[in-house]
């Protein structure tokens, strides 16, 4: 056994052993090493690695991208985006999509459970549970983009990269976007055989296994196989029955096949299926909201039910109920690269994926109030890419594609009150006790599109980019509501609420009908072979959609349910620099962006449902810096951070906040115009730090820690003083010893999340009746990783 020798060649396995410190960039890139160019890997499947190379002293290697649909290096592509390795994402211990904002500037993610959660960029996309509407972030896994946030909502596991693009995307991309694309790869079947195995074991019953084989089959084909499984007993105490909650189960593999015959052509085939049985999405109660004239309506009502509210902030509810949830997904797509000749590339991506969502959903209260209410979804999409590259080299070169996007939803509805119904609604005695209702919805969804994008390399510095895109969608959708059942005969108006809240209903056909351009343009310019500034013009579209639930339509009409398009404005100048002999990496770019129909979510309290709509106008500014710093050999540093101004700029037709809404005389809507967009912090930082040090008996040694801040953030729509999320910041630490054994690694690793045990909030939600629930983040947790790659 004996240490890595810097002085030889870097073969796949020799890269894996490199100090994963030099392995993380948390600016351009988090995949950094010794290197200064990296290489196509021997597989060739249309995806570089961040890269073999030459060991080079400590500086900061060189990573490939295919941002813009071709290999390029990442401080080469003119526009603001951060890429982590699955190095880092192993090494910092982040396998869910969630945790994410933990590692870069500008990202926030909503997150309850797979149904309810959405992605923003720069305070813009926060629209969780948006079943008739696609995400103002576009999330694409191996070249396939996802129609459902909850699609990404599994464990990442064998991740070779993931990049984040910031602001208005479709000129390159499948799906147009508004606010930005979270591009995630997996790695590719290799012609070398690669093994790996992992396992997890941490507080609250955490266990998570992961294992890897790859290799040929033969000279011209190779496969890949991942699976995993992750098991909690939850961190979240339930009183009423002593049991935890906010844990369970989840599974899933990935199966892959590699075809090469030359080196002109490659066809990747991938099938995956994934799996979730827990109690996630248990909220905890954060706020019961103002005090009118002496009155805590939350408090009164539930007190009047007969519940008992325990403090949500020290991990504690009261569910007389299940708070239940599953998903089963999966889906295959194939990916074929020919060389044509005179270089030009021509690929195709052909995808189909399913997902299917049931919850169980408590009251919050342990009294029979509801005993069961929430929406299931089953949704099946197929998609279609063509793209044609150019050879590079010459003056212009250039991106043609078209694509097709089709998706078919249904959901389900339902809401099964219980006898203490009317007291906690505050309707009419007998309007609701032992009712039930169930609504379904559907929609299905088709999508052209033709897009281009060229550069003119005006000048060995100088180059000039356009990019142009037309899309056009048509939905077609509609939405149901059965008579409801049980309940004690009534009259008046008693009879008059339990109309409005379950009455049949049927709103007939619905269609909506959309052409969305979107286009770009960026100058940049090479001011030395190290630094580039760039600045652009981008504009994108995303089409409007459907609310699949009833709420107020049978008194405001059908054409309620349509949300109208969302259009955004945006421009970036920004610079990318690599100094101090390549051990220092340093990005920063300012931006400024309008959306006009702003889509969002909004809380109906008269029916007690989520709808969406558009919140007029938005406009999100500020600054982005992203840096990396090999200080001394084996130490590197990262540091990145964001200040976003996003607030409305006309929002004259807002829900009112509870102080408001629930005081005599209170009016119909609010006027939210200069108030900030919801889940948007002002101020976001994240810094970390891996030492690693070679010891005299061979073995490698090393340490890490990370930290992550976020300012405070308006919790829902309304923007009600009690429904604020504070700010917070989490540390979390490891330390790890690595070494040789019979031709492979070993690697055993001690670990700390939330370090000082910070009880912080990610997301918030109406409770009604002027009350607000918490998802909390996760506690201190404390555990040991061992891995072995061979």
């Amino acid at each position: 056994m004996s240490p890595l020798n810097l002085a030889s060649p870097l073969t796949p396995r020799r890269l894996k052993r490199l100090p994963l410190a030099l392995l993380l960039a948390g600016s351009a890139s988090w995949t950094q090493g010794y290197a200064a160019e990296a290489e196509t890997p021997p597989e060739g499947a249309g995806k570089t690695t961040a890269g073999k190379a030459k060991a080079d002293n400590g500086r900061l290697e060189t990573v490939t991208v295919t941002a813009r649909r071709r290999e390029e290096s990442s401080q080469a592509v003119p526009t603001p985006m951060s890429v982590i390795s699955g190095q880092a994402l192993e090494s910092q211990r982040v396998y869910r999509i969630q945790d994410l904002q933990q590692l870069v500037p500008s990202v926030n993610v909503a997150y309850m459970h797979a149904r309810q959660s959405s992605v923003s960029i720069r305070g813009l996309g926060n629209n969780p549970a948006s079943d008739g509407l696609e995400g103002s972030v576009g999330l694409y896994i191996d070249n396939v983009y996802l129609g459902r946030p909850g699609m990404a909502v599994f464990d990442l596991m064998d991740i070779e990269q993931l990049e984040v693009l910031r602001g208005p995307q479709g000129t390159l991309f499948g799906k147009n976007t508004t606010a930005g694309v979270i591009n995630i790869s997996t790695r590719a079947p290799s012609f070398t055989p690669e093994r790996s195995i992992e396992t997890s074991v941490g507080e609250d019953g955490y266990f998570q296994t992961k294992g890897t084989v790859s290799g040929p089959l033969n000279d011209e084909l190779a496969g890949r196989f991942s699976a995993y499984r992750t098991r909690s007993d939850g961190d979240i105490k339930n009183e009423y029955d002593g049991h935890d909650l906010n844990g369970g189960s989840r599974q899933g593999f990935r199966g892959q096949l590699l075809y090469k015959p030359n080196e002109s052509f490659n066809l990747r085939w991938i099938g995956d299926y994934n799996e979730e049985d827990s109690s996630a999405g248990t909220r905890v109660l954060y706020s019961t909201g103002p005090t009118i004239n002496g009155v805590n309506l939350y408090q009164s009502r539930a007190r009047a039910a007969g519940a008992t509210l325990v403090d949500g902030s020290h991990r504690k509810v009261n569910l007389n109920n299940d708070q239940h949830v599953t998903v089963f997904q999966g889906g295959t797509s194939l990916e074929a690269n020919w060389t044509l000749p005179n270089d030009f590339t021509l690929t195709s991506v052909s995808a189909y994926r399913w997902w299917n969502f049931t919850p169980r959903n408590d009251d919050g209260l342990n009294v029979a109030a509801a005993y069961n209410a929430g929406v299931s979804v089953e949704d099946k999409q197929y998609s279609q890419e063509f793209r044609l590259a150019s050879p590079t080299g010459g003056a212009f070169d250039y991106v043609l594609g078209a694509y097709y996007f089709g998706s078919d939803l249904d959901n389900k509805s339902f809401a099964y009150y219980g006898p203490q119904a009317d007291i906690w609604n505050g309707t009419p005695r007998g309007a609701l006790a032992n009712v039930s209702t169930v609504g379904n919805g559907h929609i299905e969804t088709n999508s052209f599109a033709l897009f281009a994008q060229g550069t003119w390399h005006l000048t060995e510095r100088l180059d000039f980019t356009a990019g142009v895109r037309g899309s056009y969608e048509d939905k077609s959708a509609w939405v149901t509501r059965d008579a409801p059942l049980g309940g004690a005969a009534v009259t008046g108006a008693a009879t008059n609420a339990r109309r409005g809240r379950t009455g049949a209903y049927d709103s007939g056909d619905l269609n909506q009908y959309s052409s969305s351009p979107s286009g770009l343009l960026n100058l940049s310019y090479h001011f030395t072979d190290d630094l580039l500034g760039y600045a652009t013009l981008s504009h994108g579209e995303k089409s409007g959609g459907v609310n699949l639930v009833v709420g107020s339509a049978p008194t405001a009409g059908a054409d309620s349910l349509l949300i109208g398009t969302e259009r955004a404005n945006n421009a970036e100048l920004g610079f990318k620099s690599t100094l101090w002999d390549r051990r220092l990496q340093l990005n920063a770019n300012l931006f400024w962006t309008r959306v006009n129909g702003y889509q969002t979510n909004a809380y109906d309290e008269a029916n007690r449902v989520q709808y969406l709509t558009n919140a007029g106008s938005v406009r999100s500014r500020g600054v982005e810096v992203e840096s990396t710093l090999i200080a001394l050999r084996g130490l590197t540093l990262n540091i990145n951070g964001s200040y976003n101004d996003v607030s409305y700029l006309s929002y004259k037709d807002a829900p009112c906040p509870p102080e408001v809404s629930l005081r005599p005389g209170a009016p119909a809507s609010c006027d939210l115009s200069g108030h900030q967009v919801v889940g948007a912090s002002k101020w976001i930082g994240n810094a970390n730090g891996e030492y690693t040090w070679n010891l005299n008996n061979g073995l490698e040694e090393y340490v890490t820690a990370s930290y992550a801040f976020r300012s405070k953030a308006v919790g829902t729509v309304e923007d009600s003083d009690f429904g604020q999320i504070p700010s917070y910041a989490v540390v979390n630490l490891s330390t790890g010893l690595r070494g040789d054994f019979n031709d492979g690694q070993w690697d055993v690793s001690l670990w700390l999340k939330n370090a000082f045990d910070k009880t912080y909030y990610t997301t918030l939600w109406t409770g009604g009746n002027g009350g607000y629930e918490g998802l909390l983040g996760t506690p201190r947790t404390l555990g040991v990783t061992g891995r072995y790659e061979f």
